[in-house]
């Protein structure tokens, strides 16, 4: 099993804390394996199995645990009398009332509790009044690219631009590495993940009325990643192509798929006003494989690909991410860590003169010293504009 040391190194810096750790992100990008990882380094560390209380509600082995005082009498049945106890809970949302098993679990010094979940209603529910403070998310994505390389084998001197178009075309979720020998099982794998993301964490759990719609606005944001959308702006594209619905329930779907880890929000920041905006907002895809799976190849999407690959790779790396508007100029990405910001600007090619104009102006009208940096998959001796850095994008994925 290939490791996810971004996420495992997290988990093991936390083994033993109080806190309970919650283990977040979309179906099949990694949680239960990361799971499986987090019960081998246990093992590695002296933990006794039998002090691992290991459930996945998934599995048919556990379908009678169906509400919190089941789940309660499950595990205090399994606690060790003299040792720590482990508690791993797998998709944790489908027992009912859940988050009083927990909370009333975490009382117990001999526990260390971990849960993982694929909705964002597992943080939005019950479960954050009682454990305010109580609780530390760890959010999973999918595969990063060098993450991708790492689980498809590559050998260094490879053609790495095809394993990147590869990396775009079928993305990042882990399973896929098993398929990579049999490309027409690919597309129906990502199709079926797809599906069963909309009908478990979407349609059922929201109990939608009109899942045609819903998956009308899913296929209209796959298409325009990237670009600042409102949900008036879907409705009346909706509406304009024959399928009437309103700005309110555009607004909820969009928050539903957030809830799914489908679709992110990155709101948007005035630098001048060192302000966050309440207008608007640009999405972007959790996957370029789903993405691909929802609207086909379209290479004049390029840019807007590279720069959902972007927005997620800064995620992962712990910056907090905005769309920067200066003057009704956009940066691609006003990313903050720790009191640091860096700004972005990604694109296909710097090499054209109108484009490179295009990217750096707004960079040069910024008034402060933080650095500011061009992504692109050029490779050109050229590493500076007027102290403006200039980065190959494929190694600022691998750094």
């Amino acid at each position: 099993m290939k490791n996810r040391d971004l996420y495992l190194d997290r988990l093991i810096a936390l083994k033993d804390k109080s806190l309970i750790k919650v283990i977040t992100g979309v179906r099949r990008c990694g949680k239960s394996s990361l799971l499986d990882l987090y019960e081998e380094h246990l093992l590695s560390v002296g933990v006794k199995p039998e002090a691992i209380v290991r459930l996945n509600f998934e599995s048919l082995e556990f379908e009678d645990i169906k509400d919190y005082k089941q789940l309660n009498d499950y595990i205090t049945q399994r606690i060790s009398a003299e040792k720590k106890t482990y508690v791993l809970l797998d998709e944790v949302q489908v027992v009912s009332a859940w988050e009083r098993a927990v909370n009333s679990l975490r009382l117990n010094k001999k526990l260390d509790i971990y849960i993982t979940g694929s909705n964002g209603h597992l943080l939005a529910s019950e479960l954050s009044s009682l454990l305010s403070g109580r609780y530390i998310e760890i959010h999973m994505l999918p595969l990063s690219f060098k993450e991708f390389l790492d689980f498809n084998d590559y050998v260094a001197n490879g053609k790495l631009r095809d394993y990147f178009n590869r990396y775009i075309e079928f993305g990042g979720l882990p399973g896929l590495t098993e398929l990579r020998d049999q490309e027409t099982a690919i597309r129906p794998y990502i199709n079926g993940i797809y599906n069963t993301i909309v009908m478990k964490d979407v349609v059922q759990r929201n109990e939608v009325r009109d899942p045609a719609l819903l998956e009308r606005v899913t296929r209209f944001m796959a298409g325009n990643i990237g670009n600042p959308i409102s949900s008036k702006k879907i409705s009346d594209y909706l509406t304009s192509s024959g399928r009437k619905t309103s700005s309110e329930t555009v607004d909820n779907y969009l928050r539903m798929l957030e809830n799914a880890y489908v679709l992110y929000r990155a709101g948007r920041y005035d630098i001048k006003g060192k302000q966050n905006m309440k207008t608007q907002g640009n999405y972007y895809i959790v996957d370029t494989g789903i993405r691909s799976e929802l609207v086909g190849k379209r290479g004049q999407d390029y840019g807007f690909v590279l720069e959902n690959i972007v927005y997620f790779e800064l995620l992962r790396r712990g910056f907090i991410v905005k769309v920067g508007i200066l003057s009704g100029q956009e940066v691609d990405f006003v990313a903050v860590k720790h009191g640091k910001t860096v700004y972005y600007q990604v694109t296909a090619s710097i090499l054209a003169e109108e484009t490179r104009e295009r990217k750096i102006r707004p960079l040069r009208a910024i008034p402060d010293n933080y650095d500011k940096v061009v992504l692109s998959m050029d490779r050109t001796p050229m590493a500076d504009y007027d102290g403006i850095r200039n980065e190959n994008l494929l190694e600022f994925l691998l750094e």
